[in-house]
């Protein structure tokens, strides 16, 4: 890393703290940093605990898994996307492209509607799982493994997942049943607790952290296959075993958030116009801007509208789609 990329990725690392301390105090409940910050060191063993039960409760119990849910997810979706808009070839691509979201959302929403949404988490991660193995195995199907077929199958099982999933909400659903479905369906991080935080972190920790050192892989498939395979990269085992991570990766984020868009799609974009191309230095710093944004989004998401609560969804829709339409169009202007 340059310089300039360290003090970057250490300035993020910063403002990611200071956003998990600030957010975790912003509510109908407002408390200060510091006694947040003492309530939670308490926590750990360390010191008393400054605040009441109530307080205590909102920050433990509540706000605290909330905004580390949603960091451990806005990472993983970044730096998924990063991945993904390399290994295909395809700016357009997100963490979704390959019909994840909507196996996820098939399984999500069964669970669901069959009042058993315990399952929920595992539902939507085998979902995820089998949309995967139903996109690689058509695009093996019709040849070689390349970027082209692999987005194809993946648009053609997300139609399908898509259908699957309106015909049992169709079928099914009454009454409350449809606030439920649609809140995971706009991707909500309301429900978020220490189970949820475990999930999401312990993706990030097995597999996010790892994968951001695919970067020297990633640089030579820029280049295309066959001079990635000149450069010594096995191009089958690696493009199976990235796609492979970052799908399991994403089942586990979606399977505690819902779907939540735009996030692995233009976060990217953003950081390559700052960082550069260099996969070494935009994943990390991909992942950091990521966590960061969608602490701040979903703080947004349940604050703005007080006492109702918007799907975070909603809003990384809402700010996403007008910062890529910008994007675009800055990239047109230079080119």
């Amino acid at each position: 890393m340059s310089a300039r990329s360290v003090v970057a990725a250490v300035a993020l690392s910063v403002l990611l703290v200071v956003s998990l301390a600030v957010a975790t105090t912003i509510g109908s409940s407002g408390l200060a940093v510091g006694d947040v910050a003492r309530a939670v060191l308490a926590h750990l063993g360390i010191g008393t605990n400054p605040l009441g039960a109530l307080d205590d409760g909102i920050v433990w119990q509540l706000r605290l898994p909330r905004v580390l849910t949603a960091a451990a997810v806005g990472a993983g979706l970044a730096l998924v996307g990063a991945i993904m808009q390399a290994l295909t070839a395809n700016q357009l691509a997100d963490p979704y492209l390959l019909g994840l979201s909507s196996g996820a959302s098939f399984g999500a929403v069964s669970v669901l509607l069959l009042g058993v949404s315990l399952l929920l988490p595992l539902a939507a991660f085998l979902g995820a799982l089998a949309a995967l193995a139903i996109t690689l195995g058509l695009a093996g199907a019709l040849g070689k493994l390349t970027p082209s077929r692999t987005v194809l199958a993946g648009v053609a099982v997300s139609a399908l997942g898509t259908a699957l999933t309106s015909f049992v909400i169709f079928w099914t659903a009454r009454g409350d049943a449809y606030q439920d479905v649609l809140n995971w369906l706009l991707g909500s991080l309301a429900g978020a607790r220490w189970p949820q935080v475990a999930i999401a972190a312990g993706g990030i920790v097995v597999i996010g952290i790892p994968l951001t050192a695919s970067g020297r892989v990633l640089d030579a498939f820029a280049f295309g296959d066959r001079m990635a395979a000149s450069l010594g990269v096995n191009v089958t085992a690696a493009r199976w075993g990235l796609l492979g991570a970052t799908a399991v990766l994403t089942g586990t984020l979606v399977s505690v958030s819902g779907s939540i868009g735009f996030v692995g799609l233009v976060l990217p974009h953003a950081v390559r116009l700052f960082a550069g191309p260099r996969h070494r230095v935009l994943l990390p710093l991909s992942a950091l801007v990521g966590a960061v944004y969608l602490v701040w989004a979903d703080t947004a998401a349940r604050t703005v509208l007080a006492p109702r609560e918007l799907p975070v969804g909603i809003v990384t829709a809402l700010i996403g789609a007008p910062v890529f339409a910008i994007l675009l169009a800055r990239r047109r202007s230079t080119s």
